[in-house]
Formats: C-alpha cells, sequence, structure tokens
C-alpha cells in the first residue's frame, strides 16, 4: 500500500474545489509525513504523535478505533508550528486550511491503514506496542 498517495488523496477529498495539486500536495505531505524518501514512515510518525502527547489516540486509530479529528492546536503540539507553516506555503494555502484539513485527514488514513495492514507493516499490535514502549523509556 502507498501509504503518501492514501494520505494524498485524503487530504484532497478534505479540500475538494480548492483546485490543488495533487503533486504538489504529495510532495508536501512526503516531507511532513515522510522518512525523506517520498514515502509515509509510520514509527516516525508515532513518535511524533507520541512526543506531541497523542500516541494513545495514534495506536486507537490504528486499531480501527473511532477519530472525530485532531485540533489545530493538537497539530501544533505535534508538528511544530513552522513544519505546518511551510507545508501551507508549500501547497497554496493558508496554515489554518491546511491544518485544519491536515486535522480531518490524519485520523482517516492511520484508521484506513491499520484496516488494510499497516499494523502488519510494524508486526500487528504487539510491534507496535513493542514501538510505544521504546518511546516511552
Amino acid at each position: 500500500m502507498d501509504l503518501l498517495k492514501v494520505a494524498s488523496d485524503l487530504f484532497l477529498q478534505q479540500l475538494e474545489g480548492q483546485g490543488l495539486d495533487a503533486d504538489a500536495v504529495s510532495s508536501a505531505l512526503g516531507q511532513l509525513l515522510g522518512s525523506g524518501d517520498g514515502n509515509i514512515d509510520l514509527s516516525a510518525l508515532l513518535e511524533q504523535f507520541n512526543s506531541g502527547g497523542l500516541a494513545s489516540v495514534a495506536q486507537s486509530l490504528l486499531q480501527g478505533g473511532e477519530g472525530e479529528g485532531f485540533s489545530v492546536e493538537q497539530l501544533t503540539q505535534v508538528f511544530g508550528e513552522s513544519s505546518l507553516s511551510d507545508f501551507a506555503a508549500n501547497i497554496g494555502l493558508d496554515s489554518a486550511d491546511s491544518t485544519q484539513a491536515l486535522g480531518q485527514m490524519l485520523p482517516q488514513l492511520l484508521n484506513e491503514g491499520g484496516a488494510d495492514g499497516l499494523l502488519d507493516a510494524v508486526g500487528g499490535v504487539e510491534g507496535l506496542a513493542g514501538m510505544a514502549s521504546k518511546l516511552f523509556r
């Protein structure tokens, strides 16, 4: 599964009708959520959520839990204001609109990714728990 493609599609759905360039969105999401090689690095993303105090929410979403979306404040804790501003500039939106769309997209990505075998990529729930335990040391 190409998580970056899934993320881009979900993000564009949030801002349908805005006329955003899909390649620019994919590139910007790759920079914000990615591992630097054009893919989304799940473990690094979970580490960011842990650092922002949202690891349990992210883990719940991966396991199929319901999510309302992340607030602008929560995403600022996770990614930092500078990274979110850079993301918005790279896709040509103001920061408030892009962060709000990102907050709605991320729960869908984590939920859909978990349902489609994303957990298998990290060794299932046990692997995810092992990653989380390393983060809390």
